[in-house]
């Protein structure tokens, strides 16, 4: 799966596995390199997504409707 196809969700469970992966010590440092890089997209791709939520939210509590199309909150887009 790519990142591009994941959901929010699927996304923090991926990188809870690269965190406990990484954790464990146990991977050779090329290894460890690439899920380091694997984390740090997850990472920013769940930012972006919860930034998006955010601001439907704002959207949404500073008129009680929507006033603008929200971003979608799918995997496909960011």
């Amino acid at each position: 799966m790519t990142l591009e196809t994941m959901s929010f969700e699927q996304a923090i469970m991926r990188l809870e596995e690269v965190v406990r992966d990484m954790e464990s010590g146990q991977l050779p440092l090329d290894q460890a390199l690439e899920l380091f890089a694997e984390g740090i997209n997850l990472s920013k791709y769940c930012n972006q997504c919860l930034e998006k939520a955010e601001h439907k939210i704002s959207l949404l509590m500073a008129d009680g409707e929507l006033t603008e199309a929200p971003p979608t909150l799918s995997g496909g887009e960011r």
